[in-house]
């Protein structure tokens, strides 16, 4: 690995439509987590229930978020969650990391589900599905992601 990048996420914002409307247009990573419910983990707990991702900017980070937030992506984890207690969100723009990350989106989602895998022992709750294309791919760059942000 030649370069490690650390990532660390913008402030959270409530997971509502005023927030999500501004994200049109926007490719990249978003995650979604709880205000208050710690979700204990194997390894450690952590408040983050989702990461997602919206490849192109025509099915964007905003219409991704929209599609859960009105349970059209029949992601009954994140349904739930909401009835519980309001949830919040955060992104990471696609074009933010082009110059650092070669390969695509999907690949992106794959890095970020398996080191928080590493690192909490398990998918995050509301994901189902496993970040398998990434481990056969040449890395020139290397992640140090912020978890501890959804402590």
């Amino acid at each position: 690995m030649s370069n490690e990048v650390t990532i660390y996420f913008d402030r959270p914002l409530s997971f509502e439509p005023s927030n999500i409307q501004p994200l049109n247009g926007i490719a990249g990573l978003y995650f979604i987590f709880s205000q208050t419910i710690d979700i204990q983990y194997p390894f450690d707990k952590s408040k983050l229930l989702y990461i997602g991702m919206s490849e192109k900017k025509t099915n964007s980070i905003g219409r991704r978020l929209l599609g859960h937030f009105d349970c059209k992506s029949k992601n009954l984890g994140l349904t739930n969650y909401r009835k519980v207690e309001p949830l919040l969100f955060t992104y990471i723009n696609f074009e933010m990391l082009k110059n650092i990350w070669q390969f695509r989106i999907e690949d992106l989602e794959s890095y970020f589900i398996l080191d928080f895998v590493e690192q909490y022992g398990v998918y995050p709750i509301c994901n189902n599905k496993s970040g398998f294309e990434i481990q056969n791919k040449t890395l020139t760059s290397s992640f140090k992601i912020d978890w501890k942000y959804f402590k």
